[in-house]
This record gives C-alpha cells, structure tokens and sequence, in this order.
C-alpha cells in the first residue's frame, strides 16, 4: 500500500470523526437543559453564535472588526424596541434586529472596506464608538437603564416562550440554523474567493474579482449574523442595554474566537463556552474575570498559537499534495 493510500485512509478517518463529535456535541445541547442551568446554556448559545459570526469575517476573509458590538447590541435594541414598544411578535422582532443590524453592516462596511490592516480595524473602533454614543443620547433606548422587561410572548402564535424548556429549544434551533448558514456560505464558491482574499488579495484582483464588493458582503452577512445572536439574546434575558454595545464587547468576541481558533467552525463556539463558562464560575468568587481570561488567553497564545481547536486540527492528517477528494 503507498503512502499516499494510506494518507488518504487517514485523513477520511479523521473527517468522520470530526463529524461524528459534531453529532455527539448536538445530542448533548439537545439533551443538556435536563442536567444544566437553561440560562447559562442559551446565553451560551447566544454568544458562540455571535464569535461565528465574527469568525467569519475575521477568520474566512482575514478582516479585523473592532466594532462588532454594534451589530449585537444595535439587534438587541430594536429587537427589544419592536416587542416591548410597538407589541410585535418575538420572530418579528428577531428578523428586525437581523436587518437592523444588517443595514448598519451595510453603512459601516461602506466606509471600513476603503482601507486595510489596522486601519480597518481603527474605523470599525470609530464608528462603534459613535453608535455607543447614539444609544447613550437616543431617546428609545432608555440610556443608562436600557430597554427592560421586554415579553417574550408566542413564536407564531403557538410556542409559549415563557417555558424556559421551549425558549431553550427555540435559541438552539437559532443557533445551529446560523452556524449551518456559516458552514453553507464558508463551503460555497463566494467562500473560496473570500478566502483567497485572505490569503492574496493582490492575485484575487488580478484574476478579476470585485474584491471591495466581496469584502462588504462578507462584512454585511457577518453584521446581520452578530445580529441575530443579539436579537435573540435580547428575548432571552427581556433586556438590553449599554453593555451590548460597549467596545468591551467586541473585544470578549475578538477572544472567544482566537481562543477556540479562528479559520474553523467549531473553534469559535468552544471559545464562546470557555470564556461563558469561566465567566459564570467567577462571578461569585471575587477574583476578577478580566484576569484570569487575560492569563488564559497569554497561554493559549504562547502554547496553542492556532487556539484549541485550530490546534487539534493542525494535528490530524490530510492528504498529500494531487491526492484526490
């Protein structure tokens, strides 16, 4: 047997058992709010959903956002706006908050894709930083105490979201609709350019792509994801407020999503459980969050440079260069 032969064997091994762990890790969300706090399991859910996002942008087209809280918190708001204010239906509000902040992906995309490097990064910071201050003045977001109390009410008018057991199931069935969005938009052919933005914008120019289009599309699906994941977190906790918004939180995503590893589709969603999770279990022990994220985040960079799963897959085999499939 050649050693390409056996390459091949061992890289299609390794793809089904990562799909396998992938069929292992739903049956246990499915079966998890029996065992674990519903709340922490959907909050969660919400913010693996917003590190794909970001992900998606960051680790498949190579852009750098500082102002991803704008498209989280900007859904939240309207979302939790529409329902509590103008009585709309939960999935109504949802699907506002996803074009709300789909638009602001739109105009703050518009301006950021003009330039490169850091000073993307630097105009994304800015123009969050003025949403920021827009939530802070405008009158419909309650400044300081935020939008509260928001209803859950019925999805369609038949699911009963005040049972915490049919919220769960509802933020579950979100989250993996988004995350197989993801996986459907990474594996597509408008994925392949994106990537080959990442790794060559100047050849993807030259082989006559639109690159500044693909850029701001990339940029918009990512917005309208991040704003679904906020929507959807603000019936969850009936709230939303500053903190959604704030350039903190654009920085715990920018963390949840090199911890897990950037570039992968399921490092994100590890990153967002770890750093919940850790967050959660110092909540009550007085020592502070900030710190131990920060050191954990120092040695995940010093000893997993690829995040824990980026670093799990650089570890598996692949076939060899001209191997088929």
């Amino acid at each position: 047997m050649s050693e390409l032969t056996v390459l091949e064997k061992r890289a299609a091994a390794s793809v089904r058992l990562e799909r396998a762990l992938v069929a292992l890790a739903v049956l246990a969300l499915i079966a998890a709010p029996f065992f674990v706090y519903p709340f922490f399991l959907m909050k969660m859910l919400c913010f693996a959903l917003f590190a794909c996002a970001f992900n998606l942008l960051l680790g498949y087209t190579g852009l750098l956002s500082f102002g991803h809280a704008t498209f989280f918190g900007g859904a939240a708001y309207f979302c939790a706006h529409a329902v509590k204010v103008w009585g709309w239906p939960p999935e109504a509000g949802i699907l506002l908050g996803t074009a709300g902040a789909a638009l602001l992906g739109l105009v703050m995309g518009f301006f950021a894709i003009r330039r490169q490097g850091i000073y993307f990064a630097m105009i994304t910071l800015a123009l969050a930083q003025m949403f920021f201050f827009f939530c802070v003045q405008a009158p419909f977001t309650q400044g300081e105490d935020g939008i509260q109390g928001v209803p859950r009410g019925n999805l369609f008018g038949i699911i009963d979201l005040n049972a915490t057991v049919n919220m769960y199931y509802v933020v579950l069935a979100i989250f993996l609709i988004g995350v197989l969005a993801i996986w459907r938009i990474v594996n597509s052919p408008f994925g392949m350019i994106l990537r080959s933005i990442r790794e060559n914008e100047n050849r993807a120019i030259s082989l006559g792509y639109s690159v500044a289009r693909y850029k701001l599309a990339a940029f918009v699906m990512s917005a309208a994801l991040a704003g679904l994941a906020g929507a959807v977190k603000a019936i969850v906790f009936q709230f939303a407020t500053l903190t959604d918004v704030t350039w903190q939180m654009s920085g715990e995503v920018i963390l949840m999503s090199l911890l897990g590893g950037i570039g992968t589709m399921v490092g994100p969603v590890v990153g967002a459980g770890f750093v919940v999770g850790l967050e959660n279990t110092l909540a009550t022990s007085g020592f502070p969050v900030t710190i131990a994220t920060g050191l954990i985040f120092m040695v995940c960079v010093l000893v997993f440079r690829r995040g824990i799963v980026g670093e799990f897959h650089a570890r598996l085999p692949r076939p060899a260069d001209g191997a088929s499939g």
